[in-house]
């Protein structure tokens, strides 16, 4: 079983992408359970959203303690310690930042996929919205989940003038990406 712990802030999107990545791993045939952990319901607070994903169905109904996979949509968040708790040697951890990554973060992190979310946001939305982006460098960075199957769940989410522009997103996240093995 993979456990993804998603770490955003209220806003960004962290909720809707989790729901987004569980339906397209369902699309390809897995079971997939998501759900939101609020700490303070405002905009601007941290908030983390956990997704499992099995051959078989999942009948653990938990918060995620250790995950192997973490997805940190806001890229201040991942120099807060609370991030790395109880993550799995092995982890992947795919971050929205402007910088290249050299160095590990943590011990257990094994991968780390890295895309400036934001700037692709502004110049393909016009707003700092992140979250479809990362979703594209998710499929790239752990191969668990085909990049179509992420397109045609962020079709389910979005229509209009909103969607073409969240594809775009998606497949710049996944394109632009730089995967970084330690």
């Amino acid at each position: 079983m993979n456990e993804i712990r998603v770490h955003g802030r209220g806003g960004q999107g962290a909720v809707t992408a989790t729901e987004m990545l569980a339906r397209a791993f369902v699309q390809e045939g897995k079971y997939a359970t998501g759900f939101p952990l609020y700490a303070a319901e405002r905009r601007g607070a941290p908030v983390a959203a956990f997704l499992r994903v099995d051959d078989k169905p999942i009948r653990q109904r938990s918060g995620i303690y250790s995950p192997n996979c973490l997805l940190v949509i806001d890229p201040h968040l991942v120099y807060q310690p609370f991030v790395f708790n109880g993550i799995k040697p092995g982890t992947v951890l795919i971050w929205n930042t402007d910088r290249s990554v050299v160095e590990q973060l943590h011990k257990n992190i094994a991968v780390i996929g890295y895309v400036d979310a934001l700037k692709i946001g502004m110049q393909e939305i016009g707003q700092p919205v992140t979250n479809t982006c990362m979703l594209g460098a998710f499929a790239r960075t752990t191969g668990w989940v085909r990049l179509e199957s992420i397109l045609d769940s962020v079709a389910e989410q979005f229509s209009g003038d909103r969607l073409e522009k969240n594809l775009r997103c998606v497949k710049r996240g996944f394109e632009e990406t730089v995967v970084q093995k330690f």
